[in-house]
């Protein structure tokens, strides 16, 4: 089983398993996800190591060449607001720093997208420019991109399912800041690389993974054709 293929076959395992026990709350649900992923991956790839929100830190990564960067659970709160779909799983593998495979698994959906069958690219849409943001919380960066481009919100809830609604099309942007890890993006940003959107940090440079310190504060996926409007709308304000 190649890369590719595990990262999609553990991502959807784990998304039936949050789904069976998903009246056991969110807690639990990140606790038996993370052991179920941290197991197979031991059994799949020994000689890998696992960089988890879920586990302690391994320092000794940052010397490896592959490592797997994961999150059994994005978006507590959405996993535990039955039938609320917007939650997902992330499996990834960065090589060199670079988020190389990865699935993203829409359990509640039915839905696992990922590196080794990327998503069609669908035609743009007429309209305002579509952007994805949370239902909970607006940062001054992303207010301000948004009232710069004039777009239309499209609220909803994890990382994973507002990174994969730009790769779905429901979508036209997903910006970030305000602090993240490199679990909240590392799989859906190599999801969404592989989909042919564009992805960096918010002032366009490249995004880098397994780096001593995984703290990732900020993000941006956006189709092709909007990248330099949005890039520009961005450092309008930095």
């Amino acid at each position: 089983m190649d890369d590719h293929t595990l990262a999609a076959v553990l991502a959807e395992e784990a998304g039936e398993l949050l789904l069976d026990i998903r009246s056991e709350g969110g807690a639990v649900g990140d606790r038996k996800s993370n052991t179920l992923l941290l197991d197979r991956l031991r059994e799949a790839r020994p000689e890998d190591i696992v960089l988890s929100e879920e586990s302690p830190d391994d320092p000794s990564r940052i010397e490896r060449s592959r490592v797997w960067i994961i999150d059994p659970l994005d978006g507590t709160r959405e996993y535990g607001e039955p039938p609320r779909v917007d939650w997902a799983v992330h499996v990834a593998l960065a090589v060199d720093g670079r988020a190389v495979v990865g699935a993203v698994a829409l359990p509640a959906a039915g839905l696992v997208l990922h590196t080794g069958q990327p998503p069609a690219l669908l035609a743009p849409q007429s309209g305002p420019i579509r952007v994805a943001v949370s239902r909970s919380r607006l940062s001054e960066n992303v207010a301000h991109l948004m009232a710069e481009l004039s777009a239309t919100p499209v609220p909803m809830g994890s990382a994973g399912a507002k990174a994969m609604a730009v790769v779905r099309g429901t979508a036209d942007v997903y910006a970030h800041s305000g602090g993240q890890y490199e679990w909240d993006s590392c799989a859906p940003v190599a999801v969404a690389a592989a989909a042919g959107l564009h992805v960096s940090r918010l002032d366009g440079t490249p995004l880098r993974y397994n780096r001593p310190d995984p703290y990732l504060p900020d993000l941006l996926i956006c189709r092709p054709e909007l990248r330099d409007t949005v890039l520009a709308a961005i450092r309008s304000r930095m």
